[in-house]
């Protein structure tokens, strides 16, 4: 294969990579609390993938990593009592499945045992570790340090918590974070306020990823055509090579 196609063919494949990429981030541009994920490009040698050293070596591009951009969406009041949004830096701890897991989406339901819950159904934990019992039916009132009471009686203080570092946080489904660093300890968040009847919106930058979508996809229809016009140079040559002269 001449070093045309391949490096077309890369390029393909990291053109594919980047429209599922962005096509996830404009499908969840209306998430509350969704982080859009963003893409780290680089290249390498194709001698040196393919093991041959013949020829002049061709870069090829491929997304390296993904990574995703934490800053703040915007907070979009809602006036219902059960949405809470941070002002600030920082996460909601709730209980995973497999163990605690960190979200900004505070979009807040009762569980039928009396648990205070995110959408997803993890409940929330608060500050000392435990979970938050609420009375169905009778209001509850959030204060900016994340306290809660219900008529009067205190029931908790919601667990927000930051991270030195992001790096080490991997999305599980599309709002909530993992730790996969256990030496990435979280620390009580600090300069936050959780602000009741509000919610966080996606932090998408949704004309911006449109038109990057369509320019993605501009650049995979010219590759296709790239692969095409070494396809047709490699049958031209090898007609005038065989080609028998009179």
């Amino acid at each position: 294969m001449d070093a045309l196609t391949i490096a077309a063919a890369s390029g393909l494949r990291s053109r594919m990579e980047s429209l599922d990429l962005l096509a996830n981030n404009l499908a969840n541009s209306a998430t509350s609390g969704y982080k859009s994920d963003q893409e780290f490009y680089g290249l390498f040698a194709a001698d040196v993938a393919s093991g041959a050293g013949d020829g002049p070596p061709s870069t090829m591009p491929v997304i390296e990593r993904q990574w995703t951009d934490f800053s703040q969406g915007t907070l979009q009041v809602t006036g219902n009592s059960m949405d809470v949004a941070i002002n600030g830096s920082g996460f909601l701890v709730v209980n995973g499945p497999s163990g605690p897991l960190y979200t900004r989406n505070g979009s807040l339901q009762v569980l039928a045992s009396g648990q205070l819950a995110t959408a997803d159904g993890y409940a929330l934990q608060t500050a000392s570790g435990g979970n938050i019992q609420v009375a169905s039916g009778k209001p509850i009132e959030i204060s900016p340090d994340g306290t809660l009471t219900q008529e009067g009686q205190a029931l908790g203080q919601l667990q927000v918590v930051n991270f030195a570092s992001t790096a080490s946080l991997t999305k599980m489904g599309n709002t909530c974070f993992r730790n996969t660093d256990p030496k990435n300890v979280p620390a009580p968040a600090t300069d936050v306020k959780v602000e009741q009847g509000k919610i966080e919106g996606s932090n998408v930058p949704v004309a911006q990823a449109a038109m990057r979508l369509v320019g993605v996809m501009r650049q995979f229809e010219m590759l296709q055509k790239a692969i095409g016009v070494s396809s047709d140079m490699d049958t031209k040559s090898i007609q005038e090579v065989a080609r028998v002269s009179s």
